[in-house]
């Protein structure tokens, strides 16, 4: 088993670092308590014309076709600087695969290159709602067929990015007669389409920079040819495309948890307790070895399951498996991280207070830990 790094992936992961040390980091903190979105934008606009809003699409729809490891590799390093701006290019990177992988030619001529350039700034994943969070097949949201349009309506929450995003993946209701979860379609819908609105930002615990709103249908029309893949077939959709995103989510946590690991590291070096250095108690190098140890485990998780996907093999119980330890470890390690700095940790000033918010929602969003380990013991069962 070789676990190098190819020549490329090595250039993207070191082009990530260099961009996210350089740019995203030194405003990461204001972003966050002031909500500079024209600053924020001018970022995502500049990691699309580095190429990092396609990393798995073909290079003939305007993508790098760097692969899903190199992918991860440069979420990391982007969430270590930013991840409010990590999981903005997390989602395009999902929305861009969503329509290379299911839709026609037409589709992927039109929308890709937009996504990959930055000519529109995100993507939008809308599938969640008020009473279909963990349970998506239950969604509410209807499209019925009207001549050679479709008629949308319902509500998406939790939407990344929505404000601003140039195309939006929808799921709605087709055939209300279906079993459970075998009625469903997916649509690409335009951002400013009539009948389409975005509601206000939600205020939230952490990752603030990045907008999260709710989407409204009401008598939303779009074309016949809007309809992505098969009609009734789009839930199988939803779930292949969650788990790759799954392998996004966790990378985005991994980057989270070490910035705070080593954060934390280099302060302890140089604080001094009881006349000497706070690096010599036993009790914080265990933390740290602890930490450490745990991370690299997620990051080879990670590692596993982004190679399963790029040689087309199944990967959606490693990715579960990885978002799950990422997620759950990176957490401890910012708390673990803050608690190093003492007073020190729970003050604006420095990044801990930040990170540990930021953190949080990671064991939550593209399916929760709990999710996770129904999805992994489910698949082990089988």
């Amino acid at each position: 088993m070789n676990l190098s790094l190819t020549e490329e992936q090595q250039m993207i992961e070191d082009m990530a670092k260099k961009f996210a040390e350089s740019e995203l980091a030194p405003v990461a903190a204001k972003l966050d308590a002031e909500g500079d979105m024209e600053t924020f934008k001018h970022n995502i606009s500049q990691l699309a014309e580095l190429g990092f809003m396609g990393l798995n699409i073909k290079a003939e729809y305007g993508g790098v076709e760097a692969g899903t490891v190199a992918f991860s590799l440069a979420l990391t390093q982007i969430a270590k600087a930013c991840a409010s701006t990590a999981v903005t290019t997390s989602v395009t990177n999902m929305v861009a695969e969503v329509i290379q992988a299911v839709g026609n030619e037409e589709q992927k001529q039109k929308y890709l290159p937009k996504l990959c350039s930055g000519e529109y700034l995100a993507g939008g994943f809308c599938l969640t709602e008020a009473s279909a969070g963990s349970d998506p097949a239950g969604m509410k949201t209807t499209a019925v067929k009207d001549g050679d349009e479709y008629i949308l309506n319902g509500s998406k929450i939790y939407i990344t990015s929505a404000e601003f995003a140039g195309v939006f993946v929808v799921w709605a209701v087709t055939d209300p007669d279906a079993k459970k979860g075998k009625g469903i379609s997916c649509f690409l819908v335009e951002g400013g389409t009539e009948g389409m609105t975005i509601g206000k930002a939600e205020e939230k615990m952490g990752q603030k920079s990045s907008p999260t709103n709710e989407v409204h249908f009401e008598n939303c029309r779009v074309p016949a040819s809007a309809l992505m893949g098969i009609e009734n077939k789009g839930f199988a959709i939803a779930v292949g495309e969650l788990a790759g995103g799954r392998i996004g989510v966790g990378s985005l946590a991994l980057g989270i948890g070490l910035a705070a690991i080593e954060y934390a590291t280099d302060y302890i070096k140089e604080r001094k307790q009881f006349g000497q250095s706070l690096s010599n108690f036993q009790g914080l190098q265990w933390k740290i070895a602890d930490r450490a140890t745990e991370l690299e485990a997620a990051r080879l998780l990670l590692m596993n399951a982004a190679c399963l996907k790029e040689q087309g093999k199944d990967f959606a119980t490693s990715a579960s498996m990885a978002k799950l330890y990422a997620s759950e470890k990176a957490n401890v390690a910012c708390y673990d991280a803050l608690q190093m700095l003492g007073g020190a940790g729970y003050i604006k000033e420095y990044p801990l207070e930040r990170l540990a918010r930021d953190v949080r929602i990671t064991t939550i969003y593209e399916g929760t830990s709990e999710i996770q380990k129904v999805i992994i013991a489910r698949n082990i069962l089988a």
